[in-house]
C-alpha cells in the first residue's frame, strides 16, 4: 500500500523535474540568442582575422554556447538520460563538455585575435574578466580530463572512484558558478566600454550611453539575468537528492562485486 502512495508522489516530482529542465533549455537557447543578436545586430555582425573588431564578436557568442549552455547541459546529462546505460551516459556526458571545451578555444582565440591584429594593437590579460576568464577554461579543461581518466579511460577502482565523485561534482558546480560571474564581468566590462563623452552645461561629464537605457543595454541586462537565472535552476537540479539517477539492478551488483 506505501508503494502505491509514493507513486503519485514521485510523478508529481518527475513532472516538476521535466518543467525545470525545458526551462534550463529554454533559457541556454535564448542565452546564445540574445548573445548572437547583441553581437550581430548592435555590435556589426561578425568576421573572422580580416576584421578583428569583427572577430571579437564571435568570443561572446561561443564562450556563452560553450561555458554557460553545453556545459549546463553536459551536467543534467546523468539526470535527464536517467534510464540509459550508465557507460552511455558517461561517453555524452563527455561528447557534451568536449563540446563546450572546442567552442572555448575558439572563443579565446577570437579575444586574442581581436586585440593583437587590431590596427593600434590592445593589451592582454589585464583585466579580472580575462584573469577569471582564463582560470575558469583552464579548470575545466582540467576538470575534463580529470573525468576522463578516472571514469572512463583507464578509470580508476571503485573504491577510488567513490572517494573522487565528490570532489568531481563540487568543482563541476563550482566551475559552472565561476562561468557565470565570469559572464557577467564580461557584460559589465563591455558596459563601461559604451561610455562616451556628452558636452553638458559647458563642461564635459563623463555619462554612460548604458545609463540612458538604450535597447542595447536593456538587452545586456536581460542576457545577464537569464545567465543567472540559469545557472541557479541547475545548480538546484544537480543538488536535489529527489532527482539523482537511481543504479539500475546490474549496475549496483557490479558495484558490489567490485
Amino acid at each position: 500500500m506505501e508503494r502505491f502512495d509514493k507513486e503519485p508522489e514521485q510523478g508529481g516530482r518527475m513532472c516538476w523535474f521535466t518543467a525545470l529542465v525545458l526551462a534550463v533549455q529554454i533559457l541556454g537557447l535564448s542565452a546564445v540568442i540574445m548573445v548572437a543578436v547583441w553581437m550581430g545586430h548592435f555590435r556589426g555582425g561578425f568576421a573572422w582575422q580580416s576584421d578583428p573588431a569583427k572577430e571579437f564578436n564571435f568570443h561572446p557568442v561561443f564562450m556563452v554556447i560553450g561555458m554557460i549552455f553545453l556545459y549546463s547541459d553536459g551536467i543534467l546529462a546523468y539526470r535527464v538520460f536517467r534510464n540509459m546505460k550508465k557507460l552511455y551516459i558517461k561517453v555524452l556526458h563527455g561528447m557534451i563538455h568536449l563540446g563546450a571545451l572546442i567552442f572555448s578555444a575558439v572563443g579565446l582565440k577570437a579575444v586574442f585575435d581581436s586585440h593583437n591584429l587590431a590596427k593600434n594593437p590592445i593589451p592582454n590579460m589585464y583585466s579580472l574578466h580575462s584573469w577569471m576568464g582564463i582560470i575558469t577554461v583552464v579548470l575545466f579543461g582540467l576538470q575534463w580530463l580529470s573525468g576522463l581518466t578516472s571514469f572512463l579511460f583507464p578509470g580508476l577502482s571503485m573504491g577510488l572512484k567513490k572517494q573522487y565523485m565528490p570532489h568531481h561534482v563540487f568543482w563541476g558546480i563550482a566551475i559552472l558558478t565561476m562561468a557565470g560571474a565570469t559572464a557577467l564581468m564580461g557584460i559589465t566590462e563591455k558596459a563601461l566600454f559604451m561610455m562616451k563623452t556628452f558636452p553638458e552645461n559647458g563642461s564635459k561629464i563623463p555619462v554612460l550611453d548604458y545609463s540612458h537605457k538604450p535597447p542595447e543595454g536593456i538587452l545586456m541586462n536581460c542576457l545577464g539575468i537569464v545567465i543567472v537565472t540559469l545557472i541557479a535552476l541547475v545548480i538546484y537540479i544537480v543538488t536535489r537528492p529527489e532527482y539523482k539517477r537511481e543504479p539500475s539492478p546490474d549496475e549496483e551488483h557490479i558495484e558490489l562485486v567490485n
